[in-house]
């Protein structure tokens, strides 16, 4: 397994593919990525381990998507079934990932705590009880500094999970090495990377834009449009993951152990 270098347009590249390929399929792909929320939403209101063993599933959830994004690109309906793909690679695999989801959780645990070091009170937001997302409301919560450094912790930790579930689970790497090998691939392509970030950022840009115009021209009920889109974009998003995993690596001889790698010139 090498690592393959991209040039930073290819970020761009991953957009557009990742926007294209979930057009293809939209129903399948945005379906996906309601249920894997769904779940998640019905494990959080377990008390004490439900937010752990949501948050645990995310690793798993990520190589789902990942699954049923290449099954769309190659033009065939992901099913249902792909959501769970992690946990049909044999008990070996299911372990595996089962290590890399504790893993992610106890990643995600210390951004918590990090963020939690300098959050500010509740005091300090204005008031949210009317439900509207107001200018004050949004520059108060962009002022927090335990914000900001939340979103610097987990910039490494997301990195370090990027690559990992699809070395996990096609490659037969274990979830230490997938860690150290997805941080490298991605230090590797971070301009490609780069790109990709500001590409979605934009993305995301206009399409509030547009949400907020046909608001602002209906009189209100934004919220009720709102929700929805953002699920909507986060599946879009979810969708190009894929594409920026397999251009990372070059292709070579599969684990001998592992499921069935995906098709030819697919395999990260």
């Amino acid at each position: 397994m090498k690592l393959n270098i991209v040039p930073a347009s290819t970020g761009l590249t991953w957009v557009r593919q990742g926007i294209r390929t979930f057009f293809r399929q939209p129903l399948a792909m945005g379906g996906l990525f309601f249920m894997f929320m769904a779940a998640v939403s019905v494990l959080s209101l377990v008390p004490l381990v439900g937010t752990a063993l949501s948050v645990g599933l995310v690793p798993a959830a990520t190589l789902g998507l990942m699954a049923a994004t290449r099954e769309a690109e190659q033009g065939r309906f992901p099913m249902p079934s792909t959501l769970v793909l992690a946990f049909r690679g044999g008990a070996q695999r299911t372990r595996a990932m089962v290590m890399l989801g504790g893993l992610y959780a106890i990643g995600l645990l210390v951004v918590l705590v990090a963020a939690a070091l300098l959050a500010g009170t509740a005091d300090t937001l204005p008031d949210a009880g009317s439900g509207e997302v107001t200018p004050e409301m949004v520059q108060a919560m962009a002022s927090e500094p335990g914000l900001w450094l939340a979103m610097l912790v987990y910039l490494p930790v997301m990195m370090a999970f990027w690559h990992a579930p699809a070395l996990v689970y096609w490659r037969g790497v274990s979830p230490g090495k997938s860690l150290f090998f997805s941080l490298m691939a991605c230090w590797a392509n971070k301009g490609a990377l780069f790109l990709y970030a500001i590409g979605w950022g934009a993305v995301f840009m206009i399409a509030g834009l547009l949400v907020g115009l046909v608001g602002g021209a209906l009189g209100g009920g934004l919220s009720a449009v709102l929700y929805p889109l953002v699920l909507l974009m986060a599946a879009m998003f979810h969708t190009s993951i894929w594409f920026s995993v397999r251009d990372s690596f070059q292709a070579d001889a599969p684990d001998p152990s592992a499921p069935p790698p995906p098709e030819s010139g697919d395999s990260p």
